[in-house]
C-alpha cells in the first residue's frame, strides 16, 4: 500500500551558502556554507531518497518505474512520462547569486532535450535590507541587453525588491532574476537544472578568473515584456486554502491552520507535496496512515490518496502544491 513519503534532504555546500538550513530543518550537528537542501528531486544524479516506511531506501525514480500513476497520476505521466515533474527546494544565500534567466520548454527541448524552468519563490526569513531581482525596471531590447551586459550596467534596468517573510514571486521561464544575500527561500519549480548565467557581479576566482556567463543563449531565451509589478500579492487567512501560484506546470497554495482541515483529492489525478514552513502538524490519509510533519520537512501524497487530514500541533504553516490540469 501507498504511503506518505518522506525523503533524504540532499544538501548542497555551495560558496555562497549560509548557516541556517540545518537550524530549520532541524538537522543536527549544524553544518555551514550549506546553499540549498533539495527536498524532492528527480535531476539527473540527483534523485531523492525514501527515508521513511517499507520503501525506505529506495529512489524516485525507481519508485515511479514501478509504481507508475498510482504515484503521479495518470495525467501527470500522459504530459511528463516517467519524470518527476517537480523539483522542491529551501535555498540560503549568504551572499548575492547571479544574474539569471531559464528556458521556457520549447527551447531547452530544441537546445538540451531537457523541460524548461518555470519556478516560484516563498521567503521563509530574510534579514534587514535583504532583497530579490525580478524582472526589468525599464523596456529593453537584446541589443540593449548585450550592450549593458557588456559595459557592466545591466544592474541598473532591472527591478529590486525588498523582501521580508512571506513575500512571493512567480517567475515563469524567460524572466530574469537573482537571489540576494539574507534571504532565505522555498522554491518549486520544473525538473530542470538548465540556467543561463547573465551577470555575476565581476567576481573572480582564486586564480583571478570571471565565471562564464551565457549573453548569447540568455539573449534569446529572455522575455523583455516590462511588468509594473513582478511581485505576487495575496492575503493570509487563517484556516483557509490561499492560492499563490497556479500556471501550467503546478498549482500553489498557502495554508495556515489552527484547527484540522481535511482536503479531499478524489478528482486530482496528480501527487501532492506538503512543505510545512512552521510549527508541526499531524497529517492521516483516507488508508490509514499517519505521521507528523515538522518545520523544514517535506512530504509527497501519493496520486491515489482520495483525502487527506491536517491536524496542527498546535499550529502549523504549510505550502500545498501539485501539478495542474493541462
Amino acid at each position: 500500500m501507498l504511503y506518505p513519503l518522506i525523503f533524504k534532504p540532499i544538501l548542497k555546500q555551495i560558496i555562497w551558502g549560509g548557516a541556517d538550513i540545518c537550524p530549520f530543518k532541524g538537522i543536527s550537528p549544524v553544518e555551514y556554507g550549506i546553499g540549498e537542501s533539495w527536498e524532492l528531486s528527480h535531476v539527473n544524479e540527483n534523485y531523492s531518497i525514501v527515508d521513511n516506511g517499507p520503501f525506505k531506501g529506495r529512489n524516485i525514480d525507481e519508485l515511479i518505474n514501478s509504481l507508475g500513476s498510482r504515484l503521479v497520476g495518470a495525467r501527470v505521466m500522459e504530459r511528463f512520462g516517467k519524470t518527476f515533474p517537480l523539483l522542491i527546494k529551501f535555498i540560503d544565500a549568504r551572499d548575492n547569486l547571479s544574474i539569471q534567466v531559464h528556458p521556457d520548454d520549447a527551447l531547452a527541448r530544441e537546445r538540451h532535450n531537457s523541460f524548461g524552468k518555470t519556478e516560484m519563490w516563498y521567503v521563509v526569513k530574510a534579514t534587514e535590507g535583504a532583497a530579490l531581482y525580478s524582472g526589468f525596471s525599464q523596456q529593453i531590447d537584446p541589443g540593449e541587453y548585450v550592450r549593458r551586459v557588456a559595459d557592466n550596467t545591466i544592474m541598473d534596468v532591472l527591478q529590486r525588491y525588498e523582501v521580508k517573510e512571506g513575500d512571493v514571486f512567480f517567475l515563469p521561464a524567460g524572466r530574469v532574476h537573482a537571489i540576494g544575500s539574507g534571504c532565505f527561500i522555498a522554491e518549486i519549480q520544473q525538473t530542470s537544472n538548465i540556467t543561463y548565467r547573465i551577470y555575476d557581479y565581476n567576481r573572480k576566482d582564486a586564480g583571478g578568473r570571471g565565471r562564464e556567463l551565457h549573453t548569447e543563449l540568455a539573449k534569446d531565451a529572455i522575455d523583455y515584456t516590462l511588468s509594473s509589478d513582478y511581485r505576487t500579492h495575496y492575503v493570509p487567512r487563517k484556516d483557509a486554502v490561499v492560492t499563490l501560484a497556479d500556471c501550467p506546470y503546478f498549482t500553489t497554495n498557502l495554508l495556515e491552520l489552527g484547527t484540522t482541515m481535511t482536503r479531499d483529492f478524489a478528482s486530482l489525478d496528480s501527487f501532492v507535496v506538503y512543505i510545512c514552513m512552521d510549527g508541526r502538524v499531524s497529517l492521516s490519509d483516507n488508508k490509514g496512515n499517519e505521521l507528523t510533519l515538522h518545520r523544514g520537512q517535506t512530504v509527497l501524497i501519493p496520486a491515489d490518496t482520495k483525502q487527506v487530514t491536517l491536524a496542527p500541533l498546535p499550529a502549523t504553516r504549510l505550502m500545498e502544491t501539485w501539478v495542474t490540469a493541462s
